[in-house]
């Protein structure tokens, strides 16, 4: 690092290796994250008295129908039907299923009071070009509401050039929920040619940066890529075009950016199962709360995916803390 000011993310010193307890670093409790009476107890539901439990988060996302389109259930034929998802979501015991209104109206009725929600309040399609994203919304906290709700997500594209009206759209959201005391998820994503200049949405900078912009926002939880790291990070605006991290310290930084705003990674594209569960642990170790993976699970069969889902909560597991 050749910039002295700027602090790296702390390291434990333990020569124990990665993985072990003392290199795994501490979710916040609930106690510290500002929660209203009624955005607590949804979110300790979901936390501790459902999925894996201990504090963790396994999350199954089925808005990729509406922002990348019906391309992504080719794979697995039977993903077509969202009540593959439920079903998935049902029986290998997350601690919720996320997606869009629509789904939400004509088939959470059946898993209500089983399956936790969180409803998606905005979207958009991969038709237009993502220079100026924005998604507009497609539903409100009242909604969530009215279906029972445990959580609303909410996309923000940092750094795109539609970011003021994403603000505003997302001011009110934030004020919502604080009226209904629902727990607000930042789907934060990097986008827009400012972005593509220094250094990528998938650079330390641009993950980091929009964590961040999480936080200041209110979020109570955020959903986060991994940070990769490229030649373009060149790109990036000083120091983290001289910053050389491992991709775990790169997550870590990610995480300390997020403060006190719980985080969520992204699955992304499927992957293979070792790739999977070394970044679901090495996620953890950094401090992460859960995982939100989609097409890494419901793009398999369903004995597949629940064999996978045993195993994740195997590692959960590993990871529990009591309620604080």
């Amino acid at each position: 690092m050749n910039d002295a000011r700027v602090r790296p993310p702390s390291v434990p010193s333990d020569p124990s290796g990665p993985g072990t307890v003392a290199h795994r670093f501490p979710r916040p409790p609930l106690h510290r994250l500002g929660l209203s009476p009624g955005k607590r107890t949804r979110l300790k539901r979901l936390l501790y008295e459902h999925g894996p439990g201990g504090g963790t988060l396994l999350v199954l996302p089925i808005d990729q129908g509406l922002e990348h389109g019906p391309v992504d259930f080719f794979a697995n034929p039977d993903s077509l039907d969202p009540q593959y998802q439920y079903e998935l979501a049902h029986e290998g015991r997350f601690s919720a299923i996320a997606l869009h209104i629509g789904l939400a109206e004509k088939y959470f009725h059946e898993y209500a009071g089983d399956v936790p929600l969180i409803l998606k309040l905005n979207g958009k399609t991969a038709v237009p070009s993502d220079a100026q994203a924005f998604s507009p919304l497609t539903g409100t906290v009242e909604d969530a509401v009215r279906l029972g709700a445990d959580a609303v997500g909410y996309t923000v594209y940092v750094g795109s050039p539609a970011q003021d009206r994403d603000f505003r759209q997302f001011l009110e959201v934030r004020r919502d929920a604080e009226r209904f005391g629902m727990p607000v998820i930042v789907w934060a994503y990097p986008r827009g040619e400012a972005i593509a200049k220094k250094g990528g949405k998938e650079s330390l900078y641009a993950v980091d940066y929009a964590a961040r912009v999480a936080l200041e926002l209110g979020a109570d939880i955020v959903k986060l890529n991994y940070p990769v790291a490229s030649e373009k990070d060149a790109d990036s605006p000083s120091p983290y075009n001289t910053l050389r991290l491992t991709p775990d310290e790169a997550f870590r930084k990610v995480v300390e950016s997020a403060g006190r705003a719980l985080v969520l990674v992204s699955g992304g594209e499927k992957m293979g199962d070792p790739e999977l569960l070394k970044k679901v642990r090495s996620s953890m170790d950094a401090g992460a709360t859960g995982i939100i993976f989609g097409r890494n699970l419901w793009q398999r069969p369903k004995a597949d995916a629940l064999r996978l889902t045993r195993e994740l909560h195997e590692i959960f597991r590993e990871y529990a803390q009591p309620p604080g």
